[in-house]
């Protein structure tokens, strides 16, 4: 999820803002549980529009460079801890840790308006996955390419910024063992021991609607997924291969810088 903030094409912003609120998301337990987890929590709001670090409704990146074409930055991805205890597909396997995720991400500028307030554009990342309670560990890549359009400041609905992404997902073999194997202990009548495979891993689609009030933000977003095709789909612990997800938050500025930095987009 990217941090909130604002972005107005080719205007002067701070050059940093700082901010927190509270946020409601409903989950799957992992992509294909038939279960859903709720959450309640609280946010943090944080804009930044360095030179080379940026923080904004794009997400958090470094730019090692960019042109009128191709930018190349930092992609990060976090997931929440799931326990096996309360998902009945896992059922006495182990928890899922929360996990984080890392990797360049290479921007393909397809079509921008002249006042960079709307854009086309391919998104290119490539992510090591590492879980992050008691000992890290590797569990594999992603490699997630998506189709990405903004459009700030909607027609008949100004100051409302619209997102969308759409794209397939793509791991390794550790990546989905992760999620999806079922090592022979764990097996049982209705879960049959099994090996995920690499491969693709199915396809997302988001959709973001937010905006910015002189000292708040809110924002919301809808997630359909599906993995019709994925290499895990016949997995047991598959119990669902579409679904929704979403969530929406509300958070309140409570400082900015005195400098001000251009932003174009």
């Amino acid at each position: 999820l990217a941090t909130s903030g604002s972005a107005l094409a080719a205007e002067d912003q701070p050059l940093w803002e700082v901010g927190a609120g509270v946020a409601a998301f409903s989950f799957p337990s992992y992509r294909g549980s038939d279960q859903t987890n709720n959450f309640l929590m609280p946010v943090p709001h944080f804009t930044y529009h360095g030179d080379f670090l940026k923080a904004d409704r794009q997400g958090i990146r470094g730019s090692f460079f960019d042109s009128d074409r191709l930018d190349l930055t930092v992609s990060l991805a976090l997931s929440p801890p799931a326990s096996s205890e309360d998902i009945k597909a896992r059922a006495g396997m182990s928890d899922l840790d929360a996990t984080f995720e890392i990797g360049p991400q290479m921007d393909v500028t397809f079509w921008r308006s002249e006042n960079r307030a709307r854009f086309v554009k391919l998104l290119l990342p490539l992510r090591a996955a590492f879980t992050v309670q008691g000992t890290p560990r590797d569990i594999g890549w992603v490699f997630h390419p998506k189709l990405n359009m903004d459009i700030t400041d909607l027609p008949g609905l100004p100051g409302w910024n619209l997102g969308t992404l759409a794209g397939p997902l793509f791991g390794d073999r550790r990546q989905h063992a992760y999620y999806y194997s079922v090592a022979p202990q764990y097996a049982t009548a209705d879960r049959p021991a099994y090996e995920a495979k690499a491969g693709y891993a199915g396809m997302q689609y988001l959709v973001a609607l937010s905006k910015r009030y002189p000292k708040y933000w809110v924002g919301g977003f809808v997630r359909y997924d599906n993995l019709t095709g994925a290499t895990f789909a016949d997995s047991p612990l598959v119990r669902q291969k579409d679904y929704f997800a979403g969530g929406v938050a509300i958070t309140w500025i409570l400082g900015e810088s005195s400098t001000r930095v251009k932003v174009n987009d």
